[in-house]
């Protein structure tokens, strides 16, 4: 069965050289567009798409609501925001909102295709070259603020092996690389990537890593020893 694609973006050179691309792939189909943040939650909403290419800067309502309000509705559609390189801000929001990660708009075909299979797969989607940046950012300000949240009660629920693989997912690594660091199989991590996410009601792997930095589990550029 095919991954199903719903493209929301105010240009419609964007929706239509997004549309070319995947029509182009046998496992793909894209099903609907949208030019704007209000057609994007009808267009989602009627057809159920697999995953949803979303825009930030949006009229009427902005990609950022338009995706409060479909995770909200308890959407089972998986998110890539659009964005450009000068819009971290919006990026975190994004992700902490409930986007299952993010693509640079001139991002190169195979990437694209790449990272809708990836989402639809149930994988997190994070563009190393840009997060750091974003994360970094973001923790930077919340630090200089002094409102740094207080690690919930649940972050205690953890296991020490847990709170080593939530590490090891707020530094983008993937289970193969969790694997081997940890020398165990995949499947062992992929176990321990469930219940982090099951304790912490945490949605993706996305928002792992927003988790792990927002409550101080992990901070930029500090390499955390493992728990003893």
């Amino acid at each position: 069965m095919a991954i199903r694609v719903v493209i929301a973006d105010d240009q419609h050179l964007v929706r239509a050289g997004f549309a070319m691309i995947l029509g182009e792939e046998p496992d793909l189909e894209v099903v609907g567009e949208a030019a704007d943040g209000l057609a994007a939650i009808e267009v989602v909403q009627r057809l159920a798409p697999d995953v949803v290419l979303m825009d930030i800067r949006m009229p009427h309502l902005d990609g950022l609501e338009a995706l409060r309000r479909l995770v909200e509705a308890g959407t089972s559609a998986r998110v890539i925001v659009l964005t450009t390189f000068d819009a971290d801000e919006y990026v975190f929001s994004a992700l902490r909102g409930g986007a299952s990660g993010f693509l640079l708009k001139d991002t190169p075909p195979t990437e694209l295709v790449s990272a809708v299979r990836t989402v639809a797969g149930g994988e997190a989607l994070l563009d190393p070259t840009v997060t750091q940046r974003v994360v970094t950012a973001f923790v930077e300000e919340v630090v200089e603020r002094g409102d740094r949240r207080r690690p919930p009660p649940e972050l205690a629920s953890l296991t020490d092996r847990e709170r080593e693989v939530l590490i090891h997912l707020a530094r983008g690594r993937s289970n193969a690389e969790i694997a081997a660091l940890l020398v165990v199989s995949e499947t062992t991590i992929k176990t321990h990537v469930g219940r982090v996410l099951a304790k912490l009601r945490l949605r993706d792997r996305v928002q792992a890593v927003v988790y792990a930095y927002e409550h101080g589990v992990v901070r930029p550029g500090v390499v955390e020893p493992p728990p003893s």
